[in-house]
Formats: structure tokens, C-alpha cells, sequence
């Protein structure tokens, strides 16, 4: 029987009482799915109940086989060694202790068939281009990025029927993005993968969108499933159009219908008035007057009840997906003007920063290099989170530094009194007003920081930021991109557009960090930080 997974009447509803699913049904077969979906929709809900991390309130999950989860925020013990990560240390202890001569019988049930064990490990790590690491080394030892792969390789090798990814580029240099390309091209079964990634569900077989508690599924990759929703949303915008003049259609006839009956009774009144006619045939008149009337009236109000509902059909069909809406303070820099030096740096994970490096006025640099090469590291240091191990580091202007982590944020707080820490002199209502246009609203902003979404934790950090006294002539941004759905990361390339401060971005999504107007392109290598373009950083990965 093939594999499957497959969810019945699967109903949630997060801490706060909010609804997430009522009665969903889904399902998934063989092939490549992408889960997309606004922030807040649900993606990562939905993936952990599928995964068994999460019990439904109502509901059903069946899989045909073993499932594989690799979660948004992967944590590992850093004392594990790699093996250990891996699931294959007591296999791999076995097979050494047979090697040394000792036939316990223990050891060969331990080990069972997988003599080549320690093989396929070495040979899966080399594929995803962690071959370096070795199965002997702490966890410790690995960066971020390389622990997103090591965790992947600890599924490859159980080789799970069905293979659950959430947001599994976060972090991952363009190298290591590449060969998680490849180990995705390549799944033989049921493959479900929540990203915000182009590229990555450009290799799908099926978009399934997640919206409002429902699944729409769309055959094909994510540029069809674009090219889709454009053919749909055009169409849903012109039923608009023709509702509206339908509407306006139907409040001109019941306008008219109302002149013409006021204009017959004021007649009626009038021969009543001068009783030409019979008393009885007057009457009889005036009452099957008042019943056509009647029952024009009604006419015409259901048939403007229906344009009214028609249209609010068609516009409910048209999407109008909230955004992020960053306004940044005004923090001109002027072009001469003395932004940060570098002198002699050296960094406490030993990166060299050699001789004097100066940023002036608004610059923009796009920081870029492997995972651990030390770009976060060189960041804490400007940021002065880290003390240099030799040389200097001089801020001119205001900074404010958004780590990767988020962990500006206190989780025990309201996303309203994480703000106010930073802006002690605004008043409640100013950071109220701000937190809005970050999709903040209302009871929104009373949230606790530690039951929010990927999304949602970066729109607060990015909130407490922006409204931080004083206002940040630099930006320090680590993978900004991390959690943000495409929407989120367009609108937030378009304020970082517009913002007149200098920029220092640690990032490997090369389409946003272009799309930003990065002026100066400085690579980490090798220790050493050195002046690179973008096509040459592209063409090493």
C-alpha cells in the first residue's frame, strides 16, 4: 500500500479560544505538496497536528506509514555527538564492537541488517554537504544552519514514508539551500513542506493553500499556482465590478418604484378626496392599490437584498491578505556622514575584520558567507551584545540590532508591553496606533509574546524596534526574511526601500537582499571578511 496521510474532521483552536480548524478534511499522496498560507493561517498548526505534536479538540490523523517531521525551530542537544543526532549511535557502537572481535549476541540484535550503517550516515551527510563535520563531534560544534541539515539527514536516514518540512531554509546558506533542492527533487514519497522559498516550491507537484481554515489545492508549482490565483483574482475583481453596477442598478428601480407609488397614492387620496366614485368602489381600489404596492416594494427589496449579497460574495472572493505596514522614522543620513568603523576587528569566533572598514551615510550592505562562518557573531559584536577579542568597534549614529532568534522579545509579556520597554516615553495609545499598522489590532496587542507565530514574533520584534528611542539611524538585520510569508517579505523589501538610514543585513536570500538596494556586498570566508559582487557569491555556492 502506498503512503499517505490523511486528516478527518480535524478541528483546533489556539490557547486564546481562537477557532484555527473546524472540520477540516485533508489529505495527502505520493508526490510533493506545498503548504502556503498568510502568517497566522495555520501552516505550522496544521503541520504539528499532521505530525502527531499536537492533539486536535476534534478530529482524526491517519498516516499510511512512518511520518518524518523537521519542525520550524529545530533544537538539538549541543552535547549530543553527530551520531547520536543522527539516531545511529547504539547501531553504530554495535558494529565497531563486532569490528573489535566481540561477538555478544546483544550486538548483532542491535545492529540487526544495517551492517553499512556508518556508510549510508557519512554518505548522507556528504550530500546535503555536511561531510565535514564527521560522526564523532558535538552538536555544539555545528552552526544553525547545519544543525536544520543535520537534523534533515537524521530523517533521511530513517527514510520515513512520509516527510514533513516546516520552513526548512531558515537559516540555510545558499550552499546548504541547494542541496536540501536536491534531497527534496529527489523524495520518492509523501513530501508536505511549509516555505516561504520560491525556489524551493517551484519543485512541488501541488500548491495547497491555506486560507481561512480551508484548503484550496492548485495543480503545479508555485509559479502556476501564481499564474492561477492572478486568472482568479482578475475574474473575482470583475464580478465585483459588475455586482456594484447591479447594486446601483437595483437602488435606482427601488428609488423609482418609491416615486411612482407616492405619486398614485397622493392621486388616490386626491379622487378620494373628491369622491367621484362610490364609497365601495373607492375602497376596493385603495386596498388593491396599498397590495400592489406592497408587494412592488417587497419586490424591489429582495431583489437589492440579493445585489447586496451577490456583491459581498464577490468581494469576499477577492483577496485582501493583511501586510505588514512599516513606517519607519524618519532617520535621514546624510551622504558624507560617519555611520560605523571597524579597526582591526577580531571577532570572539576569531573573524578578522583587517585594517579599517568604514560605513558612511546610507549606505546599504548586504553581509553574506556559509552558515558559521561567523556573520551573526560580527553583528552581536557591532550590535555590542559581544565584546571584540582585539581592535574596535565605533557607532556614530543610533543603532538597533533584530537578532535571527527574536529574542528581543520577553515571552511573558504583551506584544503592547514588549513595545513599551523599548519606547518608555511614548503613551499607550501612540503604541497602540504604531502596533496597528503591524497587524496589531485591538486584542491583538494584548497578546503574550511567547503564543505567537514565526510571523507574528517578527512583526512584534520588528515593532519594538522601529518604535525604540532613539530612533535607529542603522539597522542591524539577521535573515529578516526568517517565518515572513512572500507578502510580508515584498512589503517588507518596500519599507527597507524607503527607510533613508544605513543598513547592515546578514542574509542568504539573494532576491531580497537585490530587491533592497544593497550598495556594497562584504563576504565571510575563511575567517577573514572581504569585499565580493553578487554574482561571484552565487557562482562559490
Amino acid at each position: 500500500m502506498s503512503a499517505s496521510l490523511t486528516a478527518h474532521s480535524l478541528s483546533y483552536a489556539w490557547p486564546d479560544g481562537t477557532v484555527v480548524f473546524d472540520g477540516l478534511d485533508i489529505s495527502f499522496g505520493p508526490g510533493r505538496t506545498g503548504l502556503v498560507g498568510v502568517n497566522g493561517s495555520g501552516k505550522s498548526t496544521l503541520i504539528k497536528l499532521l505530525a502527531g505534536e499536537l492533539t486536535p479538540a476534534d478530529g482524526t490523523v491517519r498516516a499510511a506509514g512512518e511520518i518524518g517531521h523537521l519542525p520550524q525551530h529545530v533544537t538539538l542537544d549541543t552535547a549530543l555527538r553527530v551520531d547520536e543526532a543522527l539516531g545511529i549511535a547504539g547501531r553504530r557502537a554495535a558494529l565497531h564492537a563486532i569490528e573489535a572481535g566481540d561477538v555478544a549476541e546483544e550486538h548483532f540484535e542491535t545492529l540487526g541488517d544495517d551492517w553499512d550503517v556508518e556508510e549510508r550516515a557519512l554518505a548522507t551527510l556528504g550530500e546535503l554537504g555536511l561531510g565535514h563535520i564527521g560522526l564523532d563531534r558535538t552538536v555544539g560544534e555545528v552552526s544553525g544552519g547545519e544543525s536544520v541539515l543535520l537534523r534533515l539527514a537524521a530523517l533521511l536516514l530513517r527514510r520515513p514514508d512520509v516527510l514533513l518540512l516546516d520552513e526548512p531554509t531558515n537559516n540555510l546558506d545558499l550552499y546548504a539551500r541547494r542541496r536540501l533542492y536536491q534531497a527534496v527533487a529527489s523524495w520518492p514519497g509523501v513530501l508536505v513542506v511549509v516555505s516561504h522559498d520560491r525556489e524551493l516550491l517551484d519543485l512541488v507537484d501541488q500548491i495547497a493553500d491555506l486560507r481561512s481554515g480551508e484548503v484550496t489545492w492548485y495543480g503545479g508549482n508555485f509559479s502556476a499556482y501564481e499564474e492561477a490565483l492572478a486568472v482568479e483574482q482578475e475574474a473575482a475583481e470583475r464580478m465585483v465590478r459588475v455586482a456594484e453596477a447591479d447594486l446601483r442598478k437595483q437602488r435606482r428601480e427601488l428609488a423609482d418604484a418609491q416615486v411612482k407609488l407616492a405619486r398614485r397614492k397622493r392621486y388616490g387620496q386626491k379622487m378620494w378626496d373628491a369622491k367621484r366614485e362610490p364609497k365601495i368602489v373607492m375602497g376596493a381600489r385603495k386596498r388593491a392599490a396599498q397590495e400592489s404596492a406592497g408587494k412592488h416594494r417587497i419586490m424591489h427589496q429582495e431583489r437589492l437584498a440579493e445585489a447586496r449579497e451577490r456583491l459581498d460574495e464577490a468581494v469576499e472572493a477577492v483577496r485582501d491578505d493583511d501586510e505588514i505596514r512599516v513606517e519607519l522614522p524618519y532617520t535621514a543620513v546624510p551622504p558624507g556622514r560617519q555611520v560605523l568603523t571597524l579597526e582591526n576587528l577580531e571577532t570572539a569566533c576569531h573573524a578578522r575584520v583587517p585594517g579599517v572598514l568604514e560605513l558612511r551615510g546610507p549606505e546599504r550592505i548586504a553581509l553574506v558567507g556559509r552558515n558559521g562562518s561567523g556573520k551573526t557573531t560580527l553583528l552581536r559584536t557591532v550590535a555590542g551584545e559581544l565584546a571584540p577579542s582585539a581592535g574596535a568597534v565605533t557607532a556614530h549614529v543610533p543603532l538597533r540590532f533584530l537578532p535571527q532568534r527574536l529574542d528581543v522579545l520577553d515571552d511573558a509579556l504583551s506584544v503592547a508591553e514588549n513595545v513599551a520597554r523599548f519606547a518608555p516615553g511614548a503613551t499607550p495609545n501612540r503604541i497602540r496606533a504604531r502596533l496597528a499598522r503591524f497587524l496589531f489590532r485591538g486584542a491583538r496587542a494584548d497578546q503574550k509574546a511567547g503564543t505567537l507565530s514565526g510571523g507574528e514574533r517578527f512583526r512584534a520584534a520588528l515593532a519594538a524596534l522601529m518604535l525604540a528611542e532613539p530612533a535607529p539611524q542603522l539597522l542591524l538585520l539577521d535573515e529578516p526574511t526568517n517565518n515572513l510569508d512572500m507578502a510580508s517579505v515584498r512589503q517588507l523589501a518596500s519599507a527597507l526601500d524607503s527607510y533613508e538610514g544605513a543598513l547592515i543585513v546578514a542574509g542568504h536570500d539573494l532576491p531580497f537582499l537585490e530587491s533592497i538596494g544593497i550598495t556594497r556586498w562584504l563576504l565571510m570566508e575563511g575567517g577573514v571578511l572581504t569585499e565580493t559582487t553578487p554574482e561571484a557569491f552565487a557562482d562559490q555556492a
